[in-house]
This record gives C-alpha cells, sequence and structure tokens, in this order.
C-alpha cells in the first residue's frame, strides 16, 4: 500500500482509469473537481478516519444539499477503491427519499418556452435549436455530439456511453429544423452543434449560454441547466406514455430507482394531492 497521501499525480492516474472504463466526460470532471477540493482541503496531511470524518462535517458547515455531499463522498470512495484503500471508505449521509421537487429548481413548459424566445429573440439559433434538441429527445448535454447530419438524415442516432449503445428517435419536426440548420451552416456532415472554430460545444458553454437568458426570459437562474430540460423531458414523456421501463430505456439508466428520481411531482402538486384527501371541513 502507497502512503497515504492524496497528490495530483494520484488523481491523474485515477482519471485515467476512469476514462478506460469508459465512464462519461461529465462523471470524470465531476470527481476530478471534488477530489481536487478534497486534496486542497487536505493540505498535505495523511489521510486517516478522522480527517475523512471532519471532511464530511465540514461539507456539512458549507450547507451542500445532502446529495451534492454524497456525490462528493462518492468520487473519495471510487478513489479509495481504485487504491486499494477499501478501509478508509466513508459512509453517505442517510437521505430519506424525497417526495416532491424543489419548486426553485423545477423547469416548467411555460418557463421553457420563455426561454426559447428569448434565445431567438437575441438570434441565438443554435442555443435555441440545442434547447429544442434535448427537451425532444432527452439526451444527456454530453450527447450532444451524436445529433449529426448522418443521424438526422437517418431520423435517429445510436449513443455509445458507459459501455452501452442505445437508439435515439428524432421528431420528424425536429429533424427538418436541423436540416435546415445544417445547410444554413454548410454542415454536410458529422456534428450539428459546434462552436465558430468548428470545434463540439463544451457543457460549461452551454450552461453559461442558458444562464445568460435567465433575466431576458424572466426564468430564475437555479432552474436553468441543461440537465433540467432532460428532467422536463422525462416528466413530458411519463405522462403521456406512463410507462416508466421504457422511459429508463430512453433516458439509458440502468435502473429503474434512477428514472424514479426524475419523476418526482412538484411540491405544487403534491399540496394538490394532499388537498384532495379530503380530510378538512
Amino acid at each position: 500500500m502507497r502512503d497515504m497521501h492524496v497528490s495530483r499525480e494520484i488523481i491523474m492516474e485515477y482519471r485515467d482509469y476512469l476514462y478506460a472504463e469508459e465512464r462519461s466526460a461529465g462523471t470524470v470532471d465531476k470527481y476530478m473537481r471534488d477530489l481536487s477540493a478534497f486534496m486542497r482541503w487536505l493540505n498535505g496531511r495523511t489521510v486517516t478516519k478522522e480527517l475523512l470524518i471532519q471532511w464530511k462535517e465540514h461539507l456539512q458547515a458549507q450547507h451542500y444539499a445532502p446529495s451534492t455531499i454524497n456525490s462528493m463522498l462518492a468520487a473519495l470512495n471510487g478513489l479509495f477503491r481504485f487504491l486499494g484503500w477499501e478501509t478508509f471508505r466513508i459512509k453517505f449521509l442517510k437521505i430519506q427519499r424525497r417526495l416532491f421537487r424543489d419548486t426553485k429548481r423545477e423547469l416548467t413548459r411555460a418557463e421553457f418556452h420563455h426561454l426559447l424566445a428569448a434565445a431567438q429573440a437575441q438570434g441565438q439559433e443554435r442555443l435555441a435549436l440545442l434547447m429544442e434538441t434535448i427537451c425532444a429527445t432527452g439526451i444527456r448535454v454530453s450527447e450532444v455530439k451524436y445529433i449529426t447530419v448522418e443521424a438526422i438524415q437517418k431520423g435517429r442516432t445510436e449513443i455509445a456511453l458507459k459501455g452501452k449503445i442505445r437508439t435515439i428517435l428524432l421528431p420528424h419536426k425536429l429533424t427538418r429544423k436541423l436540416l435546415q440548420y445544417a445547410e444554413k451552416n454548410k454542415t454536410v456532415s458529422g456534428e450539428i452543434f459546434l462552436t465558430g472554430n468548428g470545434k463540439s460545444l463544451s457543457r460549461q458553454q452551454i450552461w453559461a449560454e442558458m444562464k445568460d437568458l435567465c433575466k431576458r426570459a424572466g426564468v430564475e437562474t437555479s432552474k436553468v441547466f441543461p440537465h433540467n430540460l432532460r428532467h422536463l423531458f422525462a416528466t413530458a414523456f411519463y405522462q403521456v406514455c406512463k410507462d416508466i421501463v421504457l422511459l429508463a430505456d430512453v433516458l439509458g439508466h440502468s435502473s429503474i430507482e434512477t428514472t424514479r428520481i426524475y419523476l418526482v411531482t412538484s411540491g405544487a402538486e403534491h399540496a394538490r394531492q394532499l388537498e384532495k384527501l379530503g380530510f378538512v371541513s
């Protein structure tokens, strides 16, 4: 066993391992951020069980959401498993399953259309079409690169991620708009959504462009991030088909429990359900 220190070199070794395991770029980036934060906090000290408990307490003192803390602890546990430090794995916070979503983070269909209108008013055709594409297909922002001219012409795209391949159908109205966009930008093959320099759009760039729309669209910034478009797709899709297994397949989830998180009702809807019980005269 190595000396129990977390260094930049060890973190980079773990990053290479994660890529070799075909973990998504978004997951790897998240783990790298969390592990780097832990390394800075550790400040050269030897890893001990006591310090790990202090790290968890430190995160709680910073008022991170419990789910965020657990995701940061998961990054550490993954590193310890990679290093063979199994005895240093740290316990997650116990969280009761959430009954309803926080309305401060729930993007509604109306707010989505406000964002679209704002993007179009500002001449941000690429951003508007990108948001429509994510919301109409349920793809992850990291999967935007699979929206190619060839895929549009076939009306479907095959996404290879996390060791799985799934087929995503592209609605006819969407393919028509995407082909028009490709022709306008003289894109004859490959990815549709590119920067001015012809490179793939990054998650950070997409997020930043969406955030810039908030004030003009009159939508709270806490609701506007690419993954929330995927949540909006999930709830709309389920309302139509009422088939959680099919939805899990479309979203590319290995576990239906993950899909259930997407289908938690809003606080307002939960309140309406309580009112229907009729126990208060």
